[in-house]
């Protein structure tokens, strides 16, 4: 082996048991235990969803702050947001302040969930001086097309007696008119990019109600009155805003925050992964290793469609790199991987066990399963 062998580690968190960052450090660690020769570039990653924001404040010496907000249900609860290392930059998880993991399970309900937490975060943005926010859309627990977090912004959305309208996807139906003449003027100057991976349009069949309702509570006829309020809602800007975002697709990503992105912050749809891979400067780490190394704690043949081994699989290939993915669970149809750039598939599981252990013991199961590599790579380089 060359002395100056070098790895980029590139993986994802490994949900409810390691950050991407700790899955970096266990990576590195099981690497030098079997050749300390070898150089290890960390490269933390994220697709968009849960992990996003940290993955980009790690590869860019930025800062985490926290905010009391508004929350799904308008109770009070501590969300996060960041600013990338330079200072010009917000990035926002929007399940942080709207998600679904914030509402018990007997208590989700969409036709009165609210973004409005995710608005004050991206206003907390705005006070920091940001020039762009990064706004990943996974996980949310609301279905209003993003009113919300506007109302939190200074828009107002009445109703044909003048009554603004309240929180929740139950109100739309009854929208008459868009007032933006208080929205924060500082918007106007800021890009807005929205971390999005799904291709939903906001209304119909496959719209955020039919394909996303069921899963933040809605009941069969909540699904129906969820469908029609977001078409009103799309009605009404296109009538007062010239605004068409009915059927673009990622209009009806998180309950049509999408849409509500598109039409009132001039936000642009990119996936998640493809702005991790800009941000951290993946692209330019791999062009000089000799190895690339991702993860995440599933991989399976949904892997394919937009997840972070299969984006640092694509990069790695411009440049001809061997890559490697270690993963918690290996799961069905993982052989399509194969053709799209990933070289080999490592489960880090050590026997049976317990969900509970496993999750405990990940860093260590990466660790052992790095050394293994890596031994075996001191055989062929």
């Amino acid at each position: 082996m060359k002395e100056d062998f070098i790895i980029v580690l590139a993986p994802d968190s490994f949900k409810e048991s390691m950050t991407a960052k700790e899955a970096c450090n266990a990576m590195e660690r099981g690497i030098k235990k079997a050749n300390s020769n070898i150089r290890c570039i960390h490269v933390p990653m994220a697709d968009g969803g849960e992990g996003t924001m940290q993955s980009l404040i790690d590869a860019t010496k930025g800062k985490v702050y926290s905010l009391k907000v508004v929350g799904p249900l308008g109770e009070e609860v501590e969300a996060n947001y960041g600013i990338l290392g330079k200072g010009q930059v917000g990035v926002i998880e929007m399940a942080s302040a709207s998600g679904l993991e914030l509402v018990p399970v007997g208590k989700r309900n969409p036709l009165i969930t609210t973004t409005f937490g995710t608005g004050q975060l991206i206003k907390a943005c705005l006070d920091h001086g940001v020039k762009k926010l990064l706004i990943a859309i996974g996980g949310s627990a609301t279905n209003d097309g993003g009113v919300g977090a506007i109302q939190a912004l200074g828009g107002r959305f009445l109703d044909k007696e003048g009554m603004e309208l309240g929180f929740g996807g139950g109100e739309l139906g009854k929208l008459s008119y868009i007032d933006l003449s208080g929205l924060d003027p500082r918007l106007k100057d800021i890009e807005v990019q929205v971390a999005c991976d799904v291709t939903n349009p906001l209304c119909g069949d496959y719209g955020a109600s039919n394909m996303f309702g069921k899963q933040k509570g809605a009941t069969k006829d909540m699904i129906i009155t969820l469908d029609d309020n977001l078409k009103q809602y799309a009605k009404i800007i296109k009538q007062q805003l010239e605004k068409d975002v009915l059927d673009i697709p990622g209009a009806g990503a998180a309950g049509g925050l999408g849409a509500g992105l598109m039409a009132f912050l001039g936000g642009t749809l990119r996936r998640g992964i493809d702005i991790v891979v800009e941000y951290t400067g993946l692209e330019e780490k791999i062009k000089n290793a000799d190895m690339v190394w991702t993860g995440e704690g599933s991989i399976d043949f949904q892997t394919e469609f937009g997840k972070t081994p299969i984006g640092v699989a694509i990069v790695a290939k411009k440049y001809n790199k061997p890559v490697i993915a270690l993963a918690g669970r290996i799961g069905e149809g993982v052989e399509v991987l194969y053709d799209k750039g990933i070289d080999a598939i490592f489960g880090i599981m050590q026997g049976v066990t317990s969900l509970e252990e496993a999750l405990s013991r990940g860093q260590e199961n990466v660790e052992r399963t790095s050394e293994n590599i890596t031994r075996i790579i001191n055989i062929h380089f």
